[in-house]
């Protein structure tokens, strides 16, 4: 997703309105986020105003329609914002949750009232979304959450936690997994769109999580303790549909980190390119370097690789047409890429790649998370396992 021409690869689908939009993205990054980033990651969470000003530009909920106060364009769209976010080297921002998932939940099996009362705000950033699978006791088995919601009159009652929350620490809106039917395993989730401003009674924020990357963008535990949530708020008006609802999100929230993988791969690449030409060992610069070729030419292939097998996924997608084994693949083989690509790229850097005072070490970092979130690969392979 670079500008056409850059590097020999134009991405089939793209249009001179992406080209827009990446220059627009890419402005707003890079001179109104990045500069922050010191600071962002001392304070553990993103700025509210980051998200409020992306809004005013027009850069989020790019897929919404426009009478939703939202871009009206496609999956397309999202992919360059993202693309553009990581090649900025911009972590703290939680477009991805806010923008590539939570929003597609509420534009595809939200009432007509529902969409009405939450799109637009966080179309317009004065929202900020999240969404709300994991638990303590479980991550990539859906089918075992354990919290629940018990019907009460005009509402629901949920009890129960949640654990590394994307976004969770800021959330105004929270689209919540939860057991409607005790009874049943995956035919007993709904999902339920919770007001999370002002922290209702029965809620509260736990800690801020520490990681070892992504040190700027939030990531929180979630408790619910008789939470009262209108019987209103079920996404779509009818229970125990959530299973399958999210099963069919899962492929895209699998190729929105498909999208930041490759985007981290071209980054590392051209960052150990530019430090190889520069840098001088044994008399020459390290591009002069047999090795050193060797390894750049091996990340160039499996990134110029990946992004054709990542264009090929957004064009079904678009279509329509992606499958839950093919995003399996994407997010399994991308993501593995990513972390092989920015390890091998470091390496380039020798000991300065080991010190913060390179963006390689932060990706490095960064990367890692990539192979658990969304389904762990293990899973990813068992995805593809069952329809060979």
């Amino acid at each position: 997703m670079s500008t056409p021409g850059l590097d020999g690869y134009t991405e089939p689908w793209r249009k001179p309105e992406h080209d827009d939009l990446a220059e627009l993205a890419r402005s707003f990054f890079t001179k109104e986020v990045v500069p922050h980033a010191g600071r962002l990651e001392k304070q553990g969470h993103p700025d509210r105003e980051h998200y409020r000003r992306a809004g005013e530009l027009g850069l989020l909920g790019l897929s919404v329609p426009e009478q939703y106060g939202g871009g009206g364009g496609d999956f397309t769209h999202e992919a360059v914002l993202l693309h553009e976010q990581t090649l900025a080297g911009e972590g703290s921002l939680g477009i991805a949750v806010h923008s590539g998932i939570v929003t597609g939940y509420i534009s595809h099996y939200g009432t007509e009232e529902q969409r009405q009362q939450w799109l637009p705000g966080l179309v317009s950033g004065e929202l900020i979304g999240a969404i709300g699978m994991t638990e303590p006791d479980g991550g990539s088995d859906v089918q075992a959450i354990r919290t629940r919601a018990v019907r009460n009159g005009d509402d629901y009652m949920v009890t129960g936690s949640k654990t590394f929350i994307t976004n969770g620490y800021l959330a105004d809106l929270l689209i919540l997994a939860v057991k409607t039917d005790q009874s049943a395993k995956a035919r007993g989730i709904s999902l339920l769109i919770c007001d999370l401003r002002n922290d209702p009674a029965g809620f509260r924020r736990g800690r801020t999580i520490e990681k070892i990357g992504l040190h700027s963008n939030d990531t929180a535990e979630l408790f619910f303790d008789e939470m009262r949530v209108p019987a209103a708020n079920l996404l779509g008006g009818a229970e125990n549909l959530g299973f399958i609802q999210l099963m069919q999100q899962l492929p895209q929230e699998r190729l929105v980190i498909a999208v930041g993988a490759v985007a981290a791969m071209q980054r590392a690449v051209e960052l150990a390119t530019a430090y190889a030409k520069e840098r001088h060992a044994f008399g020459k610069p390290l591009l002069g370097h047999q090795n050193t070729r060797m390894v750049l030419a091996d990340c160039a292939t499996r990134t110029r690789a990946s992004r054709i097998f990542l264009d090929d996924c957004i064009q079904r997608h678009a279509r329509g047409e992606l499958d839950v084994a093919t995003a399996a693949m994407a997010k399994l083989y991308l993501t593995e890429g990513q972390c092989e690509v920015v390890d091998r790229c470091l390496q380039i850097f020798g000991g300065y790649g080991y010190t913060t005072e390179y963006p390689i070490a932060k990706m490095y970092a960064d990367a890692r998370v990539q192979k658990i979130y969304g389904g762990t690969n293990e899973i990813m392979r068992e995805l593809i396992a069952r329809v060979l």
